[in-house]
């Protein structure tokens, strides 16, 4: 049983790549079961033309993979709080919980994404309105600065909405909950003050996950045309990563999460254990 106790950054990433390391195997295990589907059907889609000759099957598989994340995401976290309670993870706990969320997960999801639409919709019509002006009345200078100073402003403004947010999935997962839209104000209640934090863990971790898959993708399209057969298997090895990398994210929010409820609630094993209905 691994106490729960306030971290700094080296100690949420440290964490994160402990508890993934100690249960790869099972998350492993987990994501197969979760994303076999729609990683089976990008294989299929990028090896017979690529997306622009499949359209409709790549608009199916995202929506499938969509929710196949969800139900990893959710299942990953119930690993990670079985393995900081001492008890032993199992694959049958960590779907159950996972289907369990699906929805309200995706009641968030798209939640979230009407937020992002909105932080990114208000500077774009500033910036359409006042630059167009600005620029009929000669002043292109200006206008320039505007419309930079509104590209600045919108890029903060949204990564700050964003770290606010960051910990929804968590919370959906892991508190109760009258309605899913309130974990958007329990997230921003948990990041007030630690956005920085939030936001350089984030990044980080965000770094770790992409850097494989962006080195596969690089060695998949350089090896195309002179190595068909050695491109195509890095196709299928960048198609596969998710499975192993999504978890990842997983044990590095929910390690944020335990740090933040740590610094601003009386938050314990006991809590932990009682919301997962094993207190």
């Amino acid at each position: 049983m691994t106490d729960i106790r306030p971290m700094d950054l080296g100690e949420i990433l440290d964490g994160g790549l402990t508890v993934y390391r100690r249960h790869f195997g099972l998350l492993v295990q987990l994501g197969v079961v979760a994303l076999w589907l729609p990683v089976a059907l990008s294989i299929y889609m990028q090896l017979a033309g690529g997306p622009q000759e499949h359209p409709v099957l790549y608009g199916v598989t995202l929506f499938i993979q969509y929710f196949a994340s969800l139900l990893l995401t959710a299942g990953a976290v119930r690993v990670i709080s079985d393995s900081y309670l001492g008890h032993t993870p199992q694959l049958q706990d960590a779907l159950s919980l996972g289907f369990s969320k699906i929805w309200p997960l995706f009641v968030v999801g798209i939640g979230y994404a009407v937020v992002v639409f909105v932080c990114m919709l208000v500077p774009g019509v500033i910036a359409a309105v006042l630059i167009p002006i600005l620029a009929k009345g000669g002043a292109g200078i200006p206008a320039l600065i505007v419309g930079f100073a509104l590209l600045a402003a919108a890029v903060w403004f949204l990564v700050f909405v964003a770290c606010g947010y960051a910990l929804t999935t968590q919370v959906v997962v892991l508190e109760e909950l009258s309605s899913a839209f309130d974990a958007f104000g329990r997230s921003w209640d948990l990041t007030r003050g630690f956005k920085r934090k939030v936001f350089a863990t984030a990044a980080v971790a965000l770094i770790i996950f992409s850097l494989p898959a962006a080195c596969v993708a690089v060695l998949a399209e350089a090896l195309r045309q002179p190595a068909p057969p050695v491109g195509q298997a890095f196709t299928v090895l960048a198609a596969l990563l998710p499975i192993v990398m999504t978890p990842l994210l997983s044990c590095v929010f929910t390690l944020m999460y335990y740090d933040l409820r740590v610094r601003r609630e009386a938050f314990d094993l006991q809590v932990l254990g009682q919301q997962l209905g094993m207190g």
